[in-house]
């Protein structure tokens, strides 16, 4: 187990009506894998997806409200986080998306983050200022459907933004058309510049991703058809290529599943994904050299629609977020050696929970 330097804070994003709480903080006591309530914070609508930025004491999220002309719209929200009591303050926010967002994430300069609309289809880029706050919104993409056969295939569902390691790239999974696009952005001009796509398998429907720590690969879970698409990432031209395709369900299940969240170990040696339905979490080891990747365990995440699960700083434990059942945040203890998870027996019952993060402060 780890030796402890400082209080591991856990924060959580969730569905709810501005007028109940829906961003929680807990902490993590690292010795027994028990969660501590701290505080909660309400006044948004559907928090959903949070980003942590731990070094400058700050959380980030997202939030739906109304545009003029009635329809759904987001904001974005940044708070100041107590390293002593774990309470939020809102310091700033702004308007984000012209649609519902469902992502954030910040850019590794730190000068702007970048919100998905699933329903809509939108990649927007928002200002940070020097400090940290809600700067303006600077650009929008629409993406549209793939025309096939003269026909259009699919809407576009833009579910994650993803930035390279060295952030010259960002990666943007549009789960309706099945392609994964790659995006530059012009820092003069403060515009997003599309750069290529890759495309997937049809109706592979990809989610969320995530970088090896050597950079040289990537992993795409793809919600639709409950598989994991291992890639070789090329750094300089920020391209995919292809190098497996893997089920993240045990070979005898025949009923429905949904993918959702995909994480590595810090040590690049395992790698992780959720399923919604079989409601589990699958365990693969990753061959370093050629990137592929092995079955090595499914465990059950002792609660329904495991939504998005976290890797605390670390390695000690696993946090799952299982939006629909009175376990909703279940913690697991990782074996760092063989990469498998085995259930603390620690769990917290929280109101439809969909994102989770955890840093020491």
């Amino acid at each position: 187990m780890s030796v402890s330097n400082g209080r591991m804070l856990v924060f959580v994003g969730s569905y709810a009506e501005a007028s109940a709480d829906g961003v929680y903080t807990f902490e993590l006591n690292e010795s027994t894998g028990e969660l501590i309530a701290l505080d909660a914070v309400g006044g948004l609508k559907n928090p959903t997806f949070l980003h942590l930025d731990a070094p400058k004491r700050k959380l980030y999220a997202l939030a739906e409200i109304a545009a003029e002309d009635g329809s759904k719209a987001s904001d974005a929200i940044a708070y100041a986080i107590d390293p002593k009591t774990g309470s939020l303050t809102e310091t700033s926010r702004g308007f984000a998306s012209a649609g519902p967002t469902c992502h954030i994430q910040k850019s590794p300069d730190d000068r702007y983050l970048t919100f998905t609309s699933y329903h809509k289809g939108i990649l927007s880029l928002v200002e940070l200022t020097e400090n940290g706050e809600i700067g303006s919104l600077l650009d929008e993409k629409q993406h549209e459907g793939v025309n096939e056969n003269a026909s259009l295939r699919d809407i576009p569902h833009l579910h994650s933004s993803f930035y390279s390691p060295d952030g010259r790239f960002m990666l943007v999974s549009d789960l309706g058309t099945d392609r994964v696009f790659t995006y530059a952005i012009d820092r003069g001009a403060n515009k997003l510049e599309q750069i290529g796509f890759t495309a997937l398998h049809r109706g592979a429907g990809p989610r969320h991703l995530v970088f090896h720590p050597n950079g040289r690969y990537v992993y795409v879970i793809n919600e639709l058809d409950s598989s994991v698409t291992a890639f070789a990432y090329n750094a300089e031209s920020g391209a995919l290529s292809e190098l497996q395709n893997i089920s993240t369900l045990p070979a005898d299940y025949n009923g429905d599943n949904g993918c959702a969240e995909i994480a590595i170990s810090e040590d690049g040696r395992y790698l992780y994904g959720s399923n919604r339905g079989h409601d589990s979490i699958v365990v693969y080891a990753v061959d370093g050299d050629s990137g592929k990747l092995t079955v090595v365990q499914h465990v059950s995440t002792e609660g329904g629609h495991p939504r998005h699960f976290s890797i605390v700083p670390g390695g000690d434990y696993l946090i799952a977020a299982n939006r629909d059942s009175d376990r909703n945040l279940v913690v697991f203890r990782i074996d760092k050696e063989s990469g498998k998870l085995e259930s603390t027996g620690r769990h917290i019952a929280l109101s439809k929970p969909v994102c989770v993060w955890a840093a020491r402060f």
